[in-house]
């Protein structure tokens, strides 16, 4: 199982193992994470589940959408590294990923 790396909006950092198949939103909701709220349950129609990943050399991760980048660039917290978590599933090549929670806009 991969392992995920999730630092909350209070700078708290956890490590938690992901079943195969989840993508890092399912992941971290069912973690616990209560601050990343997922609205439309990973239809990527919302950007509340927007995620920082934070090491800018991570292979592996898919490319983003058009969907994807025009729901960020509504965020007043987009910068380098923001994803929509709902579109990234995890895989062992993704073991370890860093990931902080954006604020909330």
């Amino acid at each position: 199982m991969p392992k995920l790396v999730v630092t909350n909006r209070e700078g708290e950092t956890s490590e938690i193992e992901v079943e195969d198949g989840l993508t890092v939103m399912e992941a971290v909701r069912d973690n616990g994470f209560d601050e990343l709220l997922a609205l439309c349950g990973g239809c990527c129609s919302c950007a509340t589940c927007h995620i920082v990943i934070d090491d800018s050399s991570v292979t592996g991760l898919p490319e983003m959408s058009e969907d994807e980048d025009d729901l960020l660039e509504s965020s007043d917290h987009r910068k380098e590294g923001s994803r929509l978590s709902c579109q990234i599933p995890l895989t062992a090549e993704l073991d370890g990923l860093k990931v902080t929670i954006a604020p909330e806009d």
